[in-house]
């Protein structure tokens, strides 16, 4: 039994490096889509006669919409169309004066959205990411030894990266919504990693006869349960606020699902495995008795 956990972990943590490569070539190629919280842009909203899926509506409003846009779903039978700032039409928000009747389209409103994050705050938005993430690092570092520290830091690199890929592979909108469900992706993640790295500091201490793997298997068992409930009972949150939130909150949700779903993953597969392939064993918590602490136990 204890061959088969180390297998299924090994490869877990092999296909964990491929989604993560996967996900990085994804990003270089096909970059973020940003909203419009990024962006700013020219927005219209409006009301269809009937219902119609969103790539016939593309197709009937390419010939009158100048340039790029989007469309997004607001509810039932309310569409908003999004055109970015680099439009180059001299009067982006007339496209629906050319509009037939026949289309059976009623604007609601028109239009111009300023970016509510511009570049500076970007920049240091990102340098504050990056604060944080050594920042937890260096606590990982104090409360684990070092290479738990490094697999949980990991860990989370991992789930911000696949989470990313996921929207540059779908195309998503990457707005405000969704850098917050980021954050909380971190969080949950770095939770699930820290009461995993526990039991297995706590296992290492107390089995100095065993192995590194058995041990990790080990920590692993007694943590499971805990582990899917958890992740269970947050899924099923995410899924009827999926559900139930409508159109501005898909992303927020979206983001959320994959990153508890691949957080979960890696706090198993990485920040549990890749300690053990870093070198970790039962000396690493062993204390060296000085001579001067081994003469006082050797008196009596």
């Amino acid at each position: 039994m204890h061959k088969l956990w180390q297998t299924i972990r090994t490869s877990g943590l092999l296909l964990s490096l491929i989604a993560a490569i996967l996900s990085a070539v994804l990003i270089n190629q096909h970059g973020l889509v940003l909203g419009q919280d990024f962006t700013g842009g020219y927005v219209s909203e409006f009301q269809l006669a009937q219902d119609i899926s969103s790539s016939e509506l593309h197709d009937q409003l390419t010939p009158y919409v100048y340039g790029e846009f989007r469309l997004s779903e607001q509810g039932a039978l309310h569409w908003q169309l999004f055109q970015p700032p680099h439009n180059n039409s001299s009067t982006p928000l007339d496209w629906h004066t050319q509009l037939p009747d026949d289309l059976g389209v009623e604007i609601l409103d028109s239009r111009y959205v300023g970016a509510q994050i511009g570049a500076e705050l970007i920049d240091q938005g990102g340098l504050a990411l990056l604060v944080s993430l050594l920042a937890v690092g260096l606590y990982l570092i104090v409360r684990f030894e070092w290479r738990l520290a490094v697999s949980a830091s990991l860990a989370l690199l991992h789930d911000v990266l696949i989470t990313l890929g996921f929207f540059a592979a779908t195309g998503m909108e990457f707005d405000l919504t969704v850098l917050a469900a980021l954050l909380a992706i971190i969080g949950y993640s770095l939770n699930d990693s820290i009461v995993i790295g526990d039991k297995v500091r706590e296992l290492v201490r107390a089995r100095p006869d065993s192995t590194v793997s058995n041990t990790i298997n080990a920590a692993l068992g007694s943590t499971l349960g805990r582990t899917a409930i958890t992740s269970l009972t947050t899924l099923t949150t995410i899924a009827a606020l999926w559900w139930l939130g409508g159109a501005s909150l898909q992303g927020f949700a979206s983001a959320l699902f994959i990153g508890v779903t691949v957080g979960t993953w890696s706090s198993v597969f990485v920040s549990a495995t890749l300690p053990q392939w870093l070198g970790l064993s039962h000396s690493n918590y062993q204390r060296t008795l000085s001579e001067q602490e081994k003469q006082q136990l050797a008196e009596p």
